[in-house]
């Protein structure tokens, strides 16, 4: 009888893994005839241009955040951060917030690892500080931002500074407002199912982020590339002379378009019409709120605190990100 799980025989299902390899097989076979329709007007081949040179551009740092964060899964216990965490809750906000530059991971990870922290006894305020700095202020995305804008290090420096003050406010905040009731109780997600080697863990945490984050990155890819050709220049110009207004209508896009982190870089990279201003403050709302977070969070936390929380934290992240633009990049540029 042949095992089930090994993905032989007649019950085996198709995955979602299934489904990508047999599109990149399609792509790959059907690419000169792709090539021939691209060509036939300049604003689809110039929009093809641009998805993929965004795409291609994010990939690698994509696919190394996810073998960080599958390595994360299997490797690092949330007991460990519950361990080194100072008593003082102010403090273990800021030290919570400084662990997210460690442990990388993409916005979907840092969920599940936030309600476990919660659940081994860590105050929420310090669990929600780790939550928004993980997939914001670490490494992997700081240099995917200094490779998408070569030659502007204040841009890594406004990101960094707007997202640790995000993660830190928005912790102080709900450690004095916050209430334990607007949470679901426990037995929430689990980093481990019972019985999985570290191997296993690693491979289906890695497989389970690249495909979700795989395919936001192409929905955020293909919106840089109808920005490109469907908006006309003009609306771009009004845009780049009203700053206030163009960093509103980027901060509402980074909710709608709910990039990875770790690629979001190369879609405000190329923006390039606008000032670098409000690209920063895409930089810094995208990872700490946006539509598939606030279904997480939900999930997760319950629907009274996705409500409450998610609109508390797009103020502060717009703020955040606004004030540390500015002072990083010697003013609205």
């Amino acid at each position: 009888m042949l095992d089930q799980r090994s993905g032989w025989g007649p019950r085996s299902r198709v995955s979602s893994t299934h489904v990508l390899v047999a599109l990149v097989v399609v792509g790959l076979v059907t690419r000169s005839w792709l090539s021939s329709l691209v060509g036939a007007t300049d604003r689809l081949q110039t929009a093809v241009t641009v998805f993929a040179g965004v795409f291609v551009q994010a990939v690698p740092f994509l696919v190394f955040g996810v073998l960080v964060s599958g390595a994360i899964a299997a490797l690092v216990s949330p007991a460990v951060l519950r361990k080194v965490l100072p008593r003082n809750e102010p403090a273990a906000i800021g030290v919570a917030g400084l662990a997210g530059m460690a442990l990388p991971g993409c916005e979907c990870g840092a969920v599940p690892v936030a309600r476990r922290l919660i659940e081994q006894g860590a105050p929420s305020s310090v669990a929600l500080a780790f939550l928004l700095s993980a997939p914001a202020a670490n490494p992997v995305v700081l240099v995917s931002t200094a490779v998408a804008f070569p030659g502007e290090p204040g841009m890594v420096a406004a990101r960094l500074a707007g997202s640790l003050a995000t993660a830190v406010v928005m912790g102080l905040l709900w450690s004095r407002f916050g209430s334990p009731s607007w949470m679901l109780p426990g037995g929430g997600d689990r980093a481990r199912v019972v019985g999985r080697t570290r191997w296993e863990t690693f491979t289906e945490a890695a497989r389970h982020d690249f495909l979700q984050a795989g395919a936001f990155l192409v929905l955020g890819a293909a919106a840089a590339a109808a920005l490109h050709v469907l908006v006309p220049p003009s609306w771009y110009e009004r845009l780049a002379g009203q700053v206030l207004l163009a960093i509103l209508v980027l901060a509402v896009l980074a909710v709608v378009l709910a990039l990875c982190s770790e690629a979001d870089a190369f879609v405000a990279a190329s923006m390039s019409s606008l000032p670098l201003l409000p690209r920063v403050v895409f930089l810094v709302v995208g990872p700490a709120v946006d539509v598939k977070l606030f279904a997480m969070q939900a999930g997760s936390f319950g629907r009274g605190f996705a409500i409450r929380f998610a609109p508390s934290t797009f103020a502060a992240a717009v703020v955040c990100g606004t004030v540390a633009g500015y002072v990083f990049l010697g003013g609205v540029r």
